[in-house]
């Protein structure tokens, strides 16, 4: 099999346009991100992927974009340079690295202090990752690799996988980096979730199965693993097709209704929701109609 690395990208299809012509409008995807908003509630969805509302991004949030670019910067040494010290080495680096793009983010820290305890922080979650495995004793094929997969009915999906692996004997292993604790029994299915989303999207691309979905939760020092089949991916992506329905569905209509449970309190459009008294800004639209495509949603 053939899977591009990290450094390279990834071809989409033929482009034939010439430099001079207007970009085409990004056609719109089911991510994991946005399937995992639209299980949690609909309107949240809405709010996300159609009125596309900012939300100002959490200390927890960058810090965790800061340790996962370590780790891709990492693999991309050779091997016998991927010890732990060179690991919290390249820490400084990406953050300063993600500032550069995102300056914005440094009102999150206040001042050289909480400068130094953030990157501490983030320094931690490297180092953990040490107790999950070796990085000096194996390659990865790609980091950070943005992938498309189309359904059969249309569906178009889009996400970036952490890391994909594979073995001398060709097995495929999906590694995905989280920065919080592994959840509890009650809720590995819904870390999973987005690890059987990736492995359908490689069955679709280079019609593999992978045999391992790899969880590293870098705060408990805690390993997930899991071994799809091909039988559970197709149900999977049935399941994906029935919830693009009812997304091209509501879209058409405007009704994306709330659905408030637990996580509602950490909600940054809280005030905008009818079910705490608040009223959603006026439709936009669906950005295509869902007559004429039925592909539609984003990352």
């Amino acid at each position: 099999m053939s899977i591009a690395p990290s450094s390279a990208p990834v071809s989409k299809g033929p482009t034939s346009q010439s430099s001079e012509a207007s970009p085409a409008p990004r056609r719109p995807a089911l991510s994991p991100s946005r399937a995992g908003d639209y299980r949690q509630c609909p309107l949240l969805y809405r709010f996300r992927a159609i009125d596309k509302i900012p939300e100002k991004a959490t200390k927890a949030q960058v810090k965790g974009t800061v340790v996962h670019a370590a780790l891709e910067s990492l693999f991309a040494l050779p091997t016998d340079q991927r010890d732990k010290a060179r690991a919290l080495d390249l820490v400084a680096p990406s953050w300063e690295t993600i500032l550069r793009n995102s300056p914005e983010l440094e009102e999150l820290l206040d001042g050289d202090d909480d400068r130094e305890k953030f990157l501490n922080e983030a320094g931690k979650l490297v180092a953990s990752y040490y107790q999950l495995e070796d990085p000096t004793r194996f390659d990865a094929r790609a980091c950070e690799l943005r992938i498309e997969a189309e359904l059969d009915n249309g569906v178009l999906l889009r996400g970036f996988v952490d890391r994909i692996d594979v073995a001398p004997t060709g097995e495929v292993r999906i590694v995905d980096y989280k920065t919080g604790r592994a959840p509890g029994e009650a809720m590995e299915s819904k870390a999973l979730f987005q690890m059987k989303f990736y492995a359908l999207m490689l069955l679709r691309t280079r019609q593999i199965v992978p045999a391992q979905l790899r969880l590293l939760y870098l705060a408990s020092e805690t390993v997930l693993m899991y071994a799809p089949d091909e039988a559970e991916l197709l149900r999977f992506e049935r399941t994906l097709s029935a919830m693009w329905s009812a997304i091209l569905t509501a879209g058409a209509t405007g009704d994306f209704r709330p659905k408030p449970g637990r996580l509602c309190n950490w909600c940054d459009h809280k005030a905008l929701c009818p079910s705490f008294g608040g009223t959603p800004p006026p439709y936009p639209g669906w950005p295509e109609s869902p007559r004429e495509n039925a592909q539609q949603g984003e990352r």
